[in-house]
């Protein structure tokens, strides 16, 4: 079922020929589902696809039938493809889930001078605490694994599943954030010589600040002014490559082989956020693909006559049982007509929403829609089931 006329190019089109898909949205709307759904048509159509997730929700794993994940991929068995439904797959589909310590630690290896400057960094304890709670890590991490995964040449297709909203305007500026980080200014700044406090080099520390670090070795028992001076000691002459690395990054997600699509839902504060999520992924100037509205109550009086015929119905409610061949009580049939009108309802506002989301994001894209099923996506099959409204012709 589609929203709209597709413009631009479609879904199909990007599964069958980019190199990388986002999949960015709020969260709650089945963004998680709408990747792994995507994935499994790419690799249906003989590619050799990997969905990468930083979900902390840890759903993918469910949805692929996998018992775990990991910061390494996973193949996901063909027969379980077959079981699915997908007959004969031609391609193969992989699946991770972020590691966002893993991938910093791999990083430093790379850019390490030399081995002890990378066991030196590793073992700081400073950079064990940033490297997983330094704001904007985790998304920079997650383009870091998807531009390593993409330049190893053993995928054709790599779909990215992002965190919430609130979350992917950080991912949208974690290359910014870690460019800054590795500012060597910053670093420069770090390693002045001392004035205020001490011999470790932080002259700009005085007054609230310097007790405030006192305290916390304290309370700790670490040595934080050091670990901090060490860490930024151990990083030099490797800033230069992280800053290259993160410009390359950024630079690979606005390049013609890859796509950003928006997955959200017809909830009034969902379509609020793709609204947003929408100008600000085109103030990035990230080539965009289209948009998937997911959970949409179906309108089932969009059939010619269908009004007609059901407002006949309604004048005689005891129809509707005998048109279904099925014995019951008057108040039955009245209580089944007023749980359709609420249904019919639901649709009539979804459409209103998603009419609203098409005025305010004009453009050249696709829109699909995914009806609201009974029960969750939990399996292959019900993602095999979802690909057929995503791809539907």
């Amino acid at each position: 079922m589609m929203a709209a006329a597709d413009g631009g190019v479609s879904l199909d089109d990007l599964v069958r020929t980019k190199k990388v898909i986002v999949c960015v949205g709020s969260g709650g709307v089945g963004k998680t589902t709408m990747s792994a759904a995507i994935a499994l048509k790419a690799a249906e159509l003989g590619r050799r696809v990997c969905v990468l997730t930083i979900d902390p929700a840890k759903r993918l794993a469910n949805a692929l039938g996998l018992a775990e994940l990991g910061n390494r991929e996973a193949r996901v068995a063909t027969d379980r493809l077959e079981q699915a439904g997908v007959e004969h797959p031609a391609g193969q589909l992989w699946a991770l889930m972020l590691d966002a310590k893993r991938t910093w630690d791999d990083l430093v290896r790379r850019f390490a001078l030399d081995a002890e400057q990378a066991t030196r960094i590793l073992a700081n304890r400073y950079y064990q605490q940033i490297s997983s709670a330094l704001a904007g890590s985790q998304e920079f991490m997650a383009m870091e694994k998807l531009y390593e995964l993409h330049e190893s040449g053993r995928f054709d297709v790599l779909v990215l599943d992002t965190p919430p909203t609130r979350h992917a305007l950080d991912f949208l500026d974690a290359p910014q954030k870690m460019m800054g980080f590795m500012d060597e200014g910053v670093l420069k700044v770090l390693l002045a010589p001392p004035r205020m406090a001490g011999k470790l080099g932080f002259g700009f520390l005085k007054g609230s600040t310097a007790m405030m670090f006192t305290m916390l070795e304290r309370i700790t028992g670490f040595e934080v002014l050091r670990d901090i001076s060490d860490f930024v000691r151990s990083f030099g002459g490797m800033h230069a490559g992280f800053r290259e690395r993160a410009r390359t990054v950024e630079a690979f997600l606005r390049a013609d082989g890859s796509s950003f699509v928006l997955v959200t839902s017809p909830a009034p504060s969902a379509v609020e956020e793709a609204e947003y999520l929408f100008r600000k992924v085109t103030e990035y100037r990230m080539a965009f693909g289209g948009f998937i509205v997911n959970r949409v109550h179906p309108d089932a009086l969009d059939e010619a006559g269908a009004g007609e015929a059901w407002r006949r119905l309604k004048d005689r409610p005891a129809g509707i049982l005998e048109s279904l061949g099925v014995a019951g009580s008057l108040p039955l049939a009245e209580r089944m007509a007023e749980n359709f009108d609420r249904v019919q309802m639901l649709a009539e506002m979804d459409a209103a929403q998603i009419a609203r989301l098409q005025r305010a994001c004009p453009g050249p894209q696709f829109w699909r829609t995914v009806p609201a099923f009974d029960l969750d996506v939990h399996d292959l099959s019900a993602l095999a089931r979802v690909n057929r409204y995503l791809f539907a012709r």
